[in-house]
């Protein structure tokens, strides 16, 4: 049986004897021993854990007054109500567990990603393992509908997988042979053979989950905020109790000691802070998991707090704004069609990798003939000369035009440009720009909607590509030509520019980006799925490549904010009216029991919102 179920029965099995006490028509003392028994059955745990916690230095908390509370109900003779108070405390504190265990359960499952075990291939066999018992270079198997335990390299098969625990992104991504494939993934459909790249502890399952279980030990301002003030508050709600059930009756005239005690129980009842104490916490816990959802690793409350107040977000141009992959986007051909100049460029460029030569390739989209081309030679810092066709062809920057004596201008075009000569004539140029991501520019408008003040972008490509991609997307500024040195250094001038409060974002790929993430307020890494640097240097982390989520993490912040402070002002609210009714005698026990544990209650249900990002 449950711990839950227990519980229900043992507060069944008082509430009966509470109703024979005040029916049966006893003596006193019988009546009273019976009050006792009801009492000893219903809140019995709690006076153990009031007594260990006061053994262990740990006085002022919420068992401490209710069994103050109670007991001095029975002294002022209020046998009844002591009994009830204290039912009427546990029902609410069993209701209070249960919607906390929820409200994890559903983070816990939020994150359920960690693998049971691992298909390892050895001496000929498959047999089963723990995931950290795999060493690297092993293999694995992964059937249909297993978790992928380890990272590696696919060597065998095809399958779609699963990467929404990772990513948040609910369409399957594909994996092939040669593919990396990340541990926390699902296999859907196919059986993958995979060559183990990493251990289980370094693995981005266990780093992804490290993060999420730790996120917590860096709490934020309202939580410290919480704590200093539940330190300090409730020793002095207890002092001032027994001011007010001594004080009073010594100098008013009329005032019984036993009037004035009860208003000193109900107070102490009042002033319990737990449902601050709990609430907050489990707010911002909420808010974390929320975002884990969505794709959004945030590794500390003190970060989601800080999120909302963001007012100059910073961008990092390749692989943040833009793909990272060159794209021929432009073709400016002279005394000769498009497609010949695409042709001869790609073919005297098809014997190097670079990512130029691999984008002209990829553009011309045919087989090359490599019968067609003699004496290739790559000139370093220039370009490459080719004989294709028995043509003499040069295909470089504008420095191997100028010393084989061609004429000809630099093209102001946004872009890497590649200049051709064919037979000794210019034949016209190249133009190869990143590609910018398609959700860029919706991503920019939905942060100005969020009321981000200004949107910057720091690049080290020439002013033209940085004027170009930052006119395309809408940002307010963009400064070019930098080194990693000078974009700390606009950092820095950007946080001069910030308001006392307001917050500095920096978006780069977690990998070049390290001094400016750790020098703006937060540092976000973009496209960290399976990027152990990202993980490390980034305070968010993106899990995907979707830069709208940087607007999602900031609306997922001030929603969490949100309910923090709601809880709050209510929890302190109603607090302060009925230790006000306590004093003046306007309140009963019921109603201080109200303000303690129903407000508690109503605070945990309100932190469980966080956990919803579907509406935001």
């Amino acid at each position: 049986m449950s711990e839950f179920k227990k519980t229900i029965i043992r507060l069944a099995i008082g509430l009966l004897v509470l109703i024979a006490a005040l029916s049966l028509p006893l003596s006193a003392y019988f009546k009273l021993a019976i009050f006792l028994a009801a009492y000893l059955i219903s809140g019995g745990d709690v006076l153990l854990r009031a007594v260990k916690n006061i053994s262990h230095g740990q006085i002022f908390d919420e068992n401490f007054l209710m069994c103050i509370a109670t007991i001095g109900a029975f002294f002022v003779g209020e046998y009844p109500e002591a009994v009830a108070v204290m039912l009427f405390y546990q029902t609410g504190e069993l209701f209070q567990d249960y919607a906390v265990n929820r409200s994890r359960k559903s983070i816990t499952e939020l994150m359920d990603i960690r693998p049971d075990y691992a298909n390892v291939k050895r001496n000929n066999e498959l047999i089963t393992v723990d995931p950290e018992e795999v060493a690297i270079d092993e293999i694995i198997v992964v059937k249909a509908g297993e978790k992928i335990p380890l990272d590696g390299k696919v060597i065998e098969g095809y399958s779609m997988v699963d990467t929404s625990a990772l990513t948040g992104e609910s369409v399957p991504r594909e994996l092939s042979v040669g593919d990396d494939a990340l541990s926390g993934c699902i296999n859907i459909n196919g059986l993958l053979t995979i060559k183990v790249s990493k251990e289980f502890g370094e693995s981005t399952v266990a780093k992804i989950l490290d993060l999420v279980e730790n996120a917590s030990s860096k709490k934020a301002k309202a939580e410290n905020f919480i704590t200093k003030f539940a330190r300090y508050y409730t020793p002095i709600v207890v002092i001032a109790a027994a001011l007010l059930a001594v004080i009073p009756p010594l100098v008013l005239r009329d005032a019984a000691f036993q009037d004035w005690i009860y208003r000193a129980l109900l107070f102490l009842v009042v002033s319990c802070p737990c449902a601050l104490v709990i609430s907050i916490p489990l707010g911002f816990f909420g808010g974390i998991g929320g975002a884990s959802k969505s794709g959004i690793l945030i590794k500390g409350s003190n970060y989601l707090e800080a999120l909302a107040e963001a007012e100059i977000i910073v961008f990092d141009k390749t692989g943040t704004l833009t793909k990272g992959t060159f794209k021929v986007s432009e073709i400016h051909p002279v005394d000769i069609s498009e497609s010949e100049l695409l042709e001869m460029t790609a073919y005297a460029e098809s014997y190097s990798n670079h990512p130029i030569s691999l984008s002209l390739k990829k553009a011309y989209a045919s087989d090359i003939d490599n019968t067609r081309i003699t004496d290739v030679e790559e000139i370093p810092g220039h370009g490459v000369k080719a004989v294709v066709d028995s043509k003499t062809v040069f295909a470089g920057n504008i420095k191997l035009m100028k010393s084989i004596g061609i004429d000809c201008r630099n093209n102001d075009a946004a872009g890497t440009i590649v200049h051709v000569a064919i037979g000794g004539k210019y034949a016209g140029c190249v133009i190869i720009s990143d590609e910018i991501k398609e959700d860029a520019a919706a991503a920019v408008n939905k942060l100005k909607a969020e009321g981000i003040n200004k949107t910057v972008m720091l690049t080290g490509d020439s002013k033209a590509v940085g004027f170009k991609v930052s006119s395309q997307l809408g940002l307010d500024e963009v400064y070019a030509e930098l080194l990693p040195s000078d974009k700390v250094s606009e950092v820095e001038k950007l946080l001069a520019q910030k308001s006392g409060k307001g917050k500095l974002v920096f978006v780069g790929d977690g990998i070049n980006d390290a001094p400016v993430l750790s020098r703006s307020d937060i540092g976000i890494a973009m496209g960290g799925l399976g990027s152990d640097a990202a993980i490390e240097a980034a305070d968010v982390v993106i899990m995907n490549d979707e830069l709208t989520k940087i607007a999602t993490s900031i609306s997922i912040s001030k929603k969490t904010l949100r309910i923090v402070k709601q809880n709050i002002i209510f929890a302190l609210g109603i607090k302060g009216i009925v230790l006000a009714m306590s004093a003046f005698g306007l309140a009963n026990m019921w109603e201080a029991v109200f303000s303690d544990v129903g407000v508690s209650v109503i605070a945990i249900l309100n932190s469980a919102r966080a956990l919803n990002v579907k509406k935001l």
